[in-house]
């Protein structure tokens, strides 16, 4: 998604009715005790024609969850099946959310309406189907940082308190309960592949194939590509291209997702799904976020080699309706993407013009060992160096090299960048926990769009960079 949304009239399409037979299960939202707005991101409701709803109907659609106009009549828990920390899981799906709506924006693009907390579903286990209100929260801080820092991002739409205790046992209970609605382009997942090649659904991974495509369209394969014209070629491609830009801009970002298992990798490239993030402290590759995760598996030094191999299931997947040396082929390009898009983005973030792969790649590993050495936060140091001012030695002298892009902003002259470290999340969930103020998290907001805004877009991928570029 863009960085600032073009305002759009409400346009319902629901294509995924064409799947839903073996796609989803029709459910019924849980009957919450109470239904207190939060947070409506207004901002993005605009990008699909919801914004001049009223605070009540908006608690109608997204609190109760009655079908907004035209839309799916009945919310749909998807299917699924994914690797869990590498271990393949066919016992999931959406267990405590569902597929609400779908509407176009004003690039005729797909969109979709998806909750988390909205109760239980065929697929919830032994869950209560619930989301914390804390966990609505971080979740709200989590998407607003990386898409103002030019993460592909799916957008935290509402929060509604539910009045419910729950009980957790990783956080002090019983705490507050919500349920959220995120905007999405798509919740299609490497793990919904993975469902249809265990069951040998042949029909239906071609099926689905082409609803990716028509739905998420993206460039064709380079032209030396071998089958590019088959559609789970195109797909695998564009998938790959995808993953590789997501895991670039979390590492430009400095951001640790801590759950990147199959089942939470989305065919359109969005991050999403944030459980255990952290932000760096410093730059250290061995961080993780999740205090589970003993081994390190998705560290944050670990993340890139993650997508690809989640790419690598997606592969797997497609095998059932296509030939192995062609999507072998488009898992080869991943590291050329992955380094390209790395330089591209690093660029950006310290407010500089490209250079091209080799310099972009020198500047990249001398930034890395500086924040390594001194222990900087990312946050500052990027702040620091911004447009190549304040650089010595080694890293002044790359830097020298570099053209600064004009930066008027004057959010480049204050005194500290924004940051969101864990110490800043728990201090804005402690205000509404303990005080019910809600003052710090909007102030929050707000300051992290002006980041945004100071930002700007972050540059297009090159999506057809050689395997022999580097």
């Amino acid at each position: 998604m863009p960085s600032a949304p073009k305002p759009a009239e409400y346009r319902p399409e629901t294509p995924i009715t064409q799947l839903a037979d073996w796609l989803g299960d029709e459910v019924r939202v849980a009957d919450f005790p109470q239904a207190t707005l939060r947070f409506r991101n207004d901002r993005w409701a605009a990008a699909v024609g919801l914004e001049n709803l009223s605070d009540e109907n908006w608690v109608r659609h997204f609190g109760r969850f009655e079908p907004l106009p035209n839309n799916l009549p009945t919310p749909l828990a998807l299917r699924y099946h994914g690797h869990q920390f590498r271990v393949y899981n066919p016992e999931i799906g959406d267990g405590r959310g569902f597929l609400f709506a779908q509407m176009r924006d004003s690039s005729d693009r797909l969109l979709d309406l998806g909750t988390k907390g909205s109760g239980q579903t065929p697929w919830s286990r032994d869950g209560d189907g619930r989301l914390t209100l804390k966990g609505g929260v971080r979740e709200i801080l989590a998407t607003e940082m990386l898409e103002a820092l030019g993460v592909n991002t799916s957008k935290t739409f509402s929060i509604v308190e539910t009045g419910e205790e729950l009980t957790r046992g990783d956080e002090p209970s019983p705490t507050r309960s919500s349920v959220m609605t995120r905007l999405s382009h798509g919740h299609i997942r490497i793990g919904t592949f993975q469902r249809l090649l265990a069951l040998e659904e042949e029909e239906h991974m071609r099926q689905l194939v082409d609803y990716c495509l028509t739905q998420f369209p993206g460039p064709p394969p380079p032209d030396d590509a071998p089958s590019r014209d088959e559609p789970a070629v195109q797909l695998m491609h564009l998938v790959v291209e995808r993953m590789a830009d997501l895991a670039a801009s979390w590492m430009v970002a400095g951001f640790v997702h801590g759950v990147l298992n199959t089942d939470n990798m989305n065919i359109s490239g969005e991050s999403f799904d944030y459980g255990p993030w952290r932000f760096l402290p410093q730059w250290k590759p061995g961080f993780t976020a999740a205090y589970f995760d003993h081994a390190g598996l998705y560290a944050f030094g670990r993340q890139p080699e993650a997508l690809h191999w989640n790419c690598g299931q997606f592969a797997i997947a497609l095998r059932l309706i296509c030939d192995a040396p062609p999507l072998i082929a488009a898992m080869e390009r991943f590291g050329p993407l992955y380094m390209e898009a790395v330089g591209r983005r690093w660029c950006w973030r310290l407010g500089v013009a490209s250079r091209g792969l080799e310099e972009d790649g020198k500047l990249v590993g001398a930034c890395e060992a500086a924040m390594a050495e001194s222990g900087e936060q990312p946050d500052a140091f990027f702040y620091r160096l911004r447009g190549g001012r304040n650089a010595e030695g080694e890293l002044g002298a790359l830097l020298a090299g570099y053209e600064a892009v004009g930066d008027s902003h004057e959010y480049w002259e204050e005194n500290a960048p924004e940051s969101m470290l864990i110490d800043e999340v728990e201090a804005i969930w402690s205000a509404i926990d303990e005080r019910d103020d809600w003052a710090p998290l909007h102030d929050k907001v707000a300051r992290l769009r002006r980041m945004g805004e100071a930002h700007g877009r972050a540059p297009a991928p090159c999506a057809h960079i050689s395997r022999n570029s580097i």
